[in-house]
């Protein structure tokens, strides 16, 4: 059950004082409020029986700790009862007992994710910050960064190997032994040169092996045998697994391969986060595997970003995110979209071509503009088609550069997002587009932030939730030590001010003087 918070002080409460008032752990203890964790999971605890738990808020208090300085359970749990800026900021007394570190794991899976997410927490400190005026920027940017699973990837010949290593050692743990019916001597693939045979190979070995072992072990008895056997069954039916494009570790089943690059690529997952530009707050997290296409949770990140209260009016994005519904999302935001160009989504040649948006006509260099259009409809492709003036493309001096075959008149077929694509690209070209574009800088420097000094750059478990957990404490972390930074900031340039004018009334002569 959750006992009341005892809040009077001990005798070695004073030691307290000793802790400077810009630390960044008094900082966020004076000025974040969150009693609210305590209230959000109060249903979820007994509220007459049973012993007195640990204080959700002193829990989620210890992971924002541990993730902030790099530290295990066990090391969070033992430097909270030396180091007193630790103390003051979970709200105890020097001389309180804190939880023992296997309830931080219960506590990770039980509680959150459950009945409080992550995201909650992270919403409800932007809206205090919101609150405060701590954020007063409209900028907003999105991007993604990859995080190295906590194993290796392996081909699906190796993949399928230890699959069935592990459904003979689990067999043999529920049922005593292996049946002799069942070959337990798995094809040495690395003798077999063709790569695709070796696969083909251990594929049909597995297969005979599952079901064999249906065949002869009784189901009721063995619910661990029967649960990797499904699990095995759905790997290998996975088309994607064959062409390595699944499965590629079973310690990690939710891990996939991912390109930065068409000629870099990773194992592991994806986060996708969207951040103030002028504060480097983040508003909201989304976690996937590692061949997550960018912008696929655009419109979920946005809401959650609107209901933290932060004012949107532009947002900031790179190529990946120039797609038709993500401008559309920005649009009915009555925001501003800052997202260069994709020669993916926009073809065509503007040293030749121009758009009229108000005639809905193309013009090319040589004046020639078109006189007719087709909207054509095709299965899986909509785009229109623009008629040039036959006449004027007949005697084109440079007809041949821009006609082929036997067409009298040039045919422009177009996607039909192209004419409105053209006037985001004449919007690009000016001055003012290229100098606001430069503060999405800061997403950058925030992913390098994450991975360099809070470790995101690989997994510390197994698993999607897992990876989720981790990638949203880190963004919650990072945003306590900014927001703690901006009120530090704040807080020196009052003091200054204060002294400035102490001074002033003083009689302080330099002071009057440059007042002067």
């Amino acid at each position: 059950m959750l006992k009341d918070k005892d809040m009077q002080l001990s005798i070695y409460s004073v030691l307290y004082n000793k802790i400077p008032d810009n630390h960044t752990l008094k900082v966020l203890k004076d000025e974040v409020d969150f009693s609210f964790i305590n209230a959000a999971l109060e249903q979820t605890y007994c509220k007459y029986y049973g012993r007195p738990a640990k204080e959700p808020e002193l829990m989620v208090k210890l992971l924002v700790l541990q993730h902030l300085y790099n530290l295990s359970d066990e090391k969070v749990v033992l430097d909270a009862s030396l180091n007193l800026a630790y103390m003051y900021f979970l709200g105890i007394n020097p001389d309180d007992d804190l939880p023992h570190p296997s309830l931080l794991t219960k506590f990770r899976k039980n509680k959150l994710e459950g009945n409080l997410t992550v995201d909650e927490v992270i919403a409800e400190v932007v809206r205090q910050c919101v609150g405060k005026g701590i954020l007063e920027g409209s900028g907003i940017s999105i991007d993604t960064t990859h995080t190295e699973a906590n194993t290796f990837k392996c081909t699906a010949e190796r993949v399928m190997k230890r699959l069935a290593k592990k459904i003979f050692k689990t067999v043999e743990k529920e049922c005593g032994e292996v049946p002799e019916e069942i070959n337990q001597e798995i094809p040495n693939y690395k003798e077999i040169e063709n790569h695709k045979e070796a696969k083909a190979t251990m594929k049909s070995y597995l297969e005979e092996t599952i079901q064999k072992i249906e065949e002869t072990v009784t189901v009721v008895n063995t619910p661990k045998v029967t649960e990797l056997l499904e699990n095995a069954k759905s790997i290998i039916d996975d088309p994607k697994f064959m062409e390595q494009k699944g499965v590629r570790s079973i310690v990690d089943q939710d891990a996939r391969v991912g390109h930065k690059s068409k000629t870099s690529h990773f194992f592991g997952y994806k986060t996708e986060f969207m951040i103030t530009t002028e504060d480097r707050i983040i508003t909201a997290v989304h976690v996937d595997n590692g061949a997550y296409v960018d912008g696929s949770k655009f419109e979920e990140l946005l809401e959650l970003t609107k209901k933290s209260g932060v004012k949107i009016g532009k947002v900031f994005g790179d190529k990946a995110y120039f797609r038709k519904p993500i401008l559309d999302k920005i649009k009915e935001a009555e925001a501003k979209a800052y997202i260069p160009v994709s020669e993916m989504a926009y073809k065509v040649d503007e040293d030749l071509f121009g758009y009229i948006k108000d005639s809905d006509e193309w013009f090319c260099v040589q004046g020639n503009h078109t006189v007719r259009k087709y909207h054509k409809k095709g299965r899986n492709r909509e785009s229109y088609r623009y008629y040039f003036e036959k006449e004027q493309c007949r005697n084109c001096p440079i007809r041949n550069a821009c006609i082929s075959g036997k067409t009298v008149g040039k045919v422009m077929e177009v996607g039909i997002n192209t004419p409105e694509f053209y006037g985001y690209s004449q919007e690009q070209k000016k001055e003012e587009f290229k100098m606001e574009y430069k503060k999405r800088a800061c997403q950058e420097w925030k992913n390098g932030e994450m991975k360099n000094f809070h470790r995101l750059g690989r997994a510390k478990g197994y698993g999607l939730k897992s990876m989720a957990l981790q990638a949203k404490l880190t963004a919650l972390a990072v945003n306590l030590k900014r927001i703690a930074a901006i009120l530090s900031s704040k807080k020196g340039a009052y003091f200054v001010s204060i002294t400035i004018v102490q001074n002033f009334l003083a009689g302080n002569c330099e002071i009057r003087k440059m007042c002067a």
